[in-house]
């Protein structure tokens, strides 16, 4: 039974009720990870969890190793990762402490992240749906029944676009992505996805919703403090969803991901070099031998 890799997004550095067993740090051939990574058990299972800005919050989206983050979960035993993001609404009817389980990308970033694991080989793998539809539907079904009888929402679906930060969006721009129909704004999950998708690990992602971005006519109100107790709520709620969704998780699975890089392999195997395939042999070791 693989385990399961939860990334904690802006606040949320530990996860109560986790029995913490050890802390491991990784080297990776990509560099290091964002912080050690923890090992413990939640309602029963093996979890692995990282800090995606490391502890205290040091990293800004731009410098995140993305790659090392997510070939570590891989190195780990890592079958499913929960990835939880602060985000801002770019629509009316998703309000600040709302929860989007997100089920599309849109990537506004432009200073080279890497976003790949295969930049010496060529690989091409589908990514039109770039969520576990398995995953998302267990994440919806708990985020429903933790959220139940508070007055918070929870939105089946949405497409989250990843803009460069560290700056928020400017005025013009915010409208720009309403027009194009995106539901959230956040600085962090594309790369994520991708990099997840590559090494066959199922990916969904919980983003919960902080404030409206500056579109909206009484952003000017919105102060820090205000985001900052909004963001402590979302946290409580969402290690509530965690702790349910990890319980409903099944042993197997089923879906596509696991089979990701089936028929994505181009280069001619024999033309992959011996230190491509030591590097990435966790990765593509069961087609590339």
């Amino acid at each position: 039974m693989g385990r399961i890799g939860i990334i904690g997004g802006s606040g949320l550095y530990k996860i109560e009720g986790l029995k913490e067993r050890e802390k491991i740090s990784l080297e990776t051939p990509f560099g290091k990870p964002s912080d050690n990574f923890i090992i413990g058990e939640l309602e029963g299972r093996e979890i692995v969890f990282l800090p995606r800005h490391g502890i205290g919050h040091r990293i800004p989206p731009s410098e995140i190793n993305y790659r090392a983050n997510i070939y570590g979960m891989k190195k780990l035993g890592v079958e499913r990762i929960i990835s939880l993001t602060a985000c801002g609404s770019l629509k009316e009817n998703i309000k600040p402490l709302d929860f989007v389980v997100v089920d599309q990308f849109v990537d506004r970033t432009h200073q080279n992240r890497k976003t790949t694991f295969f930049d010496q080989i060529v690989v091409h793998i589908g990514f039109s749906q770039p969520v576990c539809r398995e995953l998302f539907d267990l994440l919806y079904i708990a985020g429903k029944g933790v959220l139940s009888g508070q007055g918070i929402n929870i939105h089946r679906g949405g497409t989250y676009i990843n803009i460069e930060g560290p700056a928020f969006s400017t005025f013009a721009e915010s409208n720009l992505y309403r027009k194009w129909g995106m539901d959230v704004i956040g600085m962090t999950n594309m790369a994520e996805a991708k990099l997840a998708r590559e090494a066959e690990i199922c990916y969904a992602t919980l983003a919960a919703v902080t404030d409206f971005d500056c579109w909206h006519p009484h952003y000017d109100t919105i102060t820090i403090e205000m985001v900052l107790n909004n963001l402590q709520r979302n946290i409580e709620n969402a290690k509530r969803i965690i702790s349910l969704l990890v319980k409903n998780i099944p042993e197997e699975r089923t879906c596509l991901c696991k089979d990701a890089l089936k028929d994505a392999i181009v280069t001619d195997k024999k033309l992959i070099p011996e230190e491509v395939k030591r590097n990435l042999e966790i990765i593509i070791g069961r087609y590339v031998k």
